[in-house]
């Protein structure tokens, strides 16, 4: 995997509030980050330009050098984006869901969907529609899109919400082993990780980067 994530100058207004500016990041293979802040910070806005669903107050994204506005196509097969919310939908069953959910990074066959969902443990409730379904399953619906051939750069917030121990445990796993293979995480979460990837660091919105 390869690929070059950078913030150059980033400034993001909020309501007429200035959350941060001048901010200067960089992801590489391997790496990731978490985002850390106080509430209102910005942390969730941060990702959100990170994964080119937001325009900045000023200064740019860059991905693999060249600005991420302008290469929407690409951005699609590079960068996996998991928000807060599940973001699925009710009435659509798991597999309907991940299918779905998967459809920008191309192609997706029935029994790779099936082993995705077998591995956040949704065996048998493949074909349940997701309004039955609590929320943390909801929730595992959506993180299966890591199961499947997913893009190099996983921007993450909040992914453990709703998750129980065993959820917690393997996703921490599934994260670092990523990363250790040569992918890269931006993530934001409360919870305190037992686990992270050789190349960890952290930014904290309110402070200085460690």
């Amino acid at each position: 995997m390869t690929f070059d994530l950078q913030a150059v100058g980033l400034a993001c207004e909020r309501d007429s509030r200035l959350l941060f500016e001048g901010l200067d990041l960089r992801l590489r293979p391997g790496e990731t980050l978490q985002v850390g802040g106080p509430n209102g910070s910005g942390k969730t806005s941060l990702l959100r330009l990170l994964a080119g669903l937001m325009t900045p107050t000023d200064g740019q994204v860059l991905l693999d050098g060249q600005p991420l506005a302008m290469q929407r196509q690409a951005q699609a097969g590079r960068l996996l984006w998991i928000g807060h919310a599940a973001g699925i939908k009710d009435l659509l069953t798991a597999q309907e869901n991940l299918h779905w959910l998967s459809a920008l990074q191309g192609r997706v066959s029935p029994t790779a969907i099936d082993q995705a969902l077998d591995r956040v443990g949704l065996r048998g409730f493949e074909d349940v529609p997701c309004q039955t379904l609590s929320a943390g399953q909801r929730r595992r619906v959506a993180l299966a899109r890591l199961y499947l051939e997913a893009p190099p750069v996983w921007i993450l917030d909040e992914p453990f919400t709703a998750l129980d121990r065993e959820g917690v445990a393997q996703l921490e796993a599934h994260l670092a082993t990523h990363c250790d293979r040569g992918g890269g995480v931006v993530l934001t979460t409360h919870h305190a990780l037992t686990r992270t990837a050789a190349r960890y660091r952290q930014l904290d919105l309110g402070g200085q980067a460690t």
